[in-house]
């Protein structure tokens, strides 16, 4: 659990480099376990746009670095546990309003 909260602090502030083909994800239909094992660039790709969908239009073009990591690791320790959920349902137990 410790090297899944580790890699996804780093993911957390590796997003300089993308994919260099284009890719799409069912998100609905990524397990957490296929999210873990999807490599550190896909990792920081989906939390990020995970920080955006659960702002929504209620806040600023901000993002709060304290908060995106504790969000991160708090979504890593569910995503461990649980490895056959869905990451939209892992996303909204973590981030859900």
């Amino acid at each position: 659990m410790k090297t899944t909260l580790s890699l996804l602090f780093a993911a957390a502030f590796s997003l300089s480099s993308m994919p260099a083909h284009a890719v799409k994800w069912d998100l609905s239909t990524m397990t957490c376990k296929q999210f873990l094992e999807s490599g550190e660039d896909n990792i920081a790709v989906v939390l990020t746009w995970m920080d955006g969908w659960y702002k929504g239009d209620e806040d600023n073009a901000i993002i709060d670095t304290e908060v995106f990591i504790d969000n991160a690791k708090k979504f890593g320790a569910y995503c461990g546990k649980n490895p056959t959920v869905s990451v939209v349902t892992a996303a909204d137990e973590i981030l859900g309003k």
